[in-house]
């Protein structure tokens, strides 16, 4: 895998895959809604066998409804079956309420405060 491939357009979704610091580092940009989860489903899963530590960023992620965090639960879990650790980080204050609002907060609260970046 190269350091910063190029980006994998789905309409509203862009995704970004690279290496950083032993991580495997999605950044997710624009929206990540019903009917624009699946590429992020794909591509996450294609890298949970190969990798121990998938860094979700969410910087660029403008909104995300019940459908993508539905997506973001589901490679949690896929990703913990496999040994590998599934973390989110910068994730907005909408991202923050939604995760709030479903008690999981406390699942991805540690590494997704504010504006942490990647250590």
């Amino acid at each position: 895998m190269s350091t910063h491939p190029p980006s994998v357009p789905a309409f509203g979704l862009e995704l970004k895959v690279y290496m950083q610091e032993g991580a495997t580092v999605v950044r997710c940009s624009g929206t990540l809604t019903a009917g624009l989860t699946a590429n992020l489903k794909e591509q996450v899963k294609d890298l949970i066998p190969h990798a121990k530590l998938i860094v979700l960023d969410l910087t660029d992620l403008q909104h995300m409804d019940s459908s993508g965090l539905g997506t973001i639960v589901a490679l949690y879990v896929s990703a913990r079956r496999a040994n590998c650790e599934l973390r989110l980080i910068n994730f907005n204050k909408r991202v923050r309420e939604l995760l709030g609002m479903t008690n999981l907060l406390s699942v991805f609260e540690v590494c997704g405060q504010y504006f942490i970046r990647m250590p």
